[in-house]
């Protein structure tokens, strides 16, 4: 509600006085780099930077890096093409992508194993799309500085639904829609990088904002910005920019411990309440620290596109993903929908 309030507030401001204020939609930019900083616990405003989506983000990296003929990129077989191919395509410079499965009891060993000297990057979703499966980020990450690997993390299935600190995970990249758990719009995201990588990324997009001097138009100076503003080549998207402040001033208000607490026992209620459904299998873990906000079932003999589409016409909005139906109630579904839904699945399936 109150992210739609800001959009309207800021379409009304454009019609009535045009951009005469933009001095305080730049400090509403800058409201939003700290509220980033805040929601990952980066070192500072200085490494957030703002992209259309979670697919620019890890863009930047793969397409950034200098490739040696023989280098490898580790990651699973269950991501997101976000988190695929921008790293399949570096097989024109010889790269390889290491697919691992994560249908182990230890996923995290198997990932590592997978990597060897000539890995340059460890990229995993910090939750599975399709499974719901969450990582430990902080013992992948210890692996990677000590092995002088890049770990980048999608983070869309898990960022403002679960606390996340990429310095004690030792994230060196992470890219973020605002549009799923962040509450937010389309069309923008949020992209950390730490100081060293972005020293190491190539840039291949240029233009009057990822200058040094950025407010000097007539200044020939083509020295990047030192802080991550160098990957924003030009004008920002500030409808975005103030709907996601709206939406993160939300989640800061209630905080991140409360609404972790409040997703994970969401998850919890629904994977108890469909494992004592005759008929259900439940494809998601269901172990304490396996799962995040998204609980994935299927009704054997039932194709899962029909079942979505058989529950979505009595209102419970889910997914087919994963071979099965994806359910991902946020901190504010209430139990008594829980219930409702999973009442709807018993009469449906």
């Amino acid at each position: 509600a109150r992210t739609a309030r800001a959009v309207q507030a800021f379409a009304r401001e454009n019609v009535e006085q045009g951009a005469s204020d933009y001095p305080a939609w730049l400090q509403t930019e800058q409201l939003l780099r700290e509220q980033c900083r805040q929601l990952i616990n980066a070192a500072g405003s200085d490494d957030i930077a703002f992209v259309k989506n979670t697919s620019e983000g890890l863009s930047l990296v793969a397409e950034g890096l200098s490739w040696q003929d023989g280098d490898n990129v580790v990651t699973s077989d269950e991501e997101f093409p976000s988190n695929r191919i921008p790293w399949a395509v570096q097989a024109r410079h010889g790269v390889s992508l290491r697919e691992v499965s994560l249908k182990v009891a230890d996923p995290e060993a198997a990932l590592l194993a997978a990597c060897d000297r000539r890995t340059r990057v460890l990229s995993i979703s910090s939750v599975q799309f399709a499974s719901g499966l969450r990582l430990d980020l902080a013992r992948l990450g210890a692996y990677c500085r000590e092995h002088g690997i890049v770990f980048c993390v999608d983070a869309i299935q898990s960022l403002g639904a679960m606390t996340l600190d990429v310095q004690d995970a030792g994230i060196d990249c992470l890219a973020a829609d605002a549009h799923k758990w962040l509450l937010g719009p389309e069309g923008i995201g949020l992209f950390y990088c730490t100081p060293a990588l972005r020293e190491q990324l190539t840039l291949h997009q240029f233009g009057w904002r990822m200058l040094r001097d950025a407010g000097d138009f007539d200044s020939r100076d083509l020295t990047p910005a030192p802080s991550a503003r160098r990957f924003e080549c030009g004008s920002p998207n500030m409808l975005g920019i103030h709907a996601f402040s709206a939406s993160l001033s939300l989640l800061l208000e209630l905080g991140l411990e409360r609404v972790q607490a409040r997703v994970l026992g969401n998850c919890a209620h629904l994977l108890h309440g469909l494992q004592s459904l005759p008929g259900v299998e439940v494809l998601s873990r269901a172990e304490t620290g396996r799962y995040a906000g998204i609980v994935v079932f299927r009704a054997p003999g039932l194709d899962s596109a029909e079942l979505q589409r058989r529950l979505q016409q009595q209102q419970v909005w889910c997914a087919a993903r994963g071979g099965g139906v994806r359910l991902s109630p946020h901190c504010y579904t209430p139990r008594a929908k829980l219930d409702k839904a999973v009442e709807i699945i018993s009469t449906t399936i």
